[in-house]
């Protein structure tokens, strides 16, 4: 394994380390991903049970087959890269105010970028 230089491990950094970007803490976003999840298929049991109550005993099978509605999906969104996120976070500040739009998309085209390709693919 070759030694990497401090700008390479920053532009390694920058492409592969991930943020959380799903709008809450690390620990709220891990329970909110099991509640959604819990009530997509709580959701789709319901619709599913009406169907049938609202149903003939023998055209059961019939009916579930016609007003089978799609099953409402939930997914979740991947963390987005370090870069994208430090870029979001200069663009925010220059629309508020906080620093010069020029000042902003000067460190931006400053950021080390590395193709963003995952390691594993």
């Amino acid at each position: 394994m070759t030694r990497r230089s401090p700008q390479a491990k920053k532009a390694l950094s920058y492409a592969r380390d991930a943020r959380n970007c799903y709008g809450q803490s690390d620990k709220g976003s891990r329970k909110a991903i099991a509640r959604n999840k819990r009530a997509n298929v709580r959701s789709d049991r319901r619709r599913e049970q009406v169907v049938l109550v609202q149903a003939r005993p023998d055209d059961i099978d019939s009916e579930l087959k016609r007003k089978r509605l799609p099953s409402k999906r939930w997914r979740k969104l991947a963390d987005a890269p370090l870069a994208d996120v430090v870029a979001g976070k200069l663009r925010r500040r220059a629309a508020a105010g906080i620093i010069d739009e020029e000042q902003a998309e000067a460190k931006i085209a400053r950021m080390p970028r590395v193709s963003r390709r995952t390691p594993w693919k």
